[in-house]
């Protein structure tokens, strides 16, 4: 995968930026916790309190995935490297100012 081993190239201080993920798009293929230098993500799954504000594809691909998901667990740890948002193959994540 690419980035696991290369050096991450940081430029922000830890939580200057945050992920956001897109629960429209994410279906927790885990490509974020793999790459993450900093261990920012963990799988879980979408709360049921939290699909009913998914659109209709939203939710049907929660459904067909088990409504698991990748959490920015540790988000305060980001530090912006931006390597899951290159890594996510869903295109469900972005870094934003905290």
């Amino acid at each position: 995968m690419p980035g696991v081993d290369d050096e991450p190239t940081c430029a922000a201080p830890p939580g200057a930026l945050r992920p956001r993920i897109d629960r429209n798009r994410c279906t927790g293929r885990s490509d974020c916790v793999a790459v993450c230098p900093y261990g920012v993500f963990a799988l879980g799954l979408l709360p049921p309190d939290q699909r009913g504000g998914l659109s209709l594809p939203g939710r049907l691909k929660g459904f067909a995935h088990g409504w698991k998901q990748s959490f920015a667990v540790r988000a305060e740890a980001c530090r912006g490297c931006g390597l899951c948002v290159d890594n996510c193959p869903e295109r469900a994540i972005r870094l934003e100012r905290a």
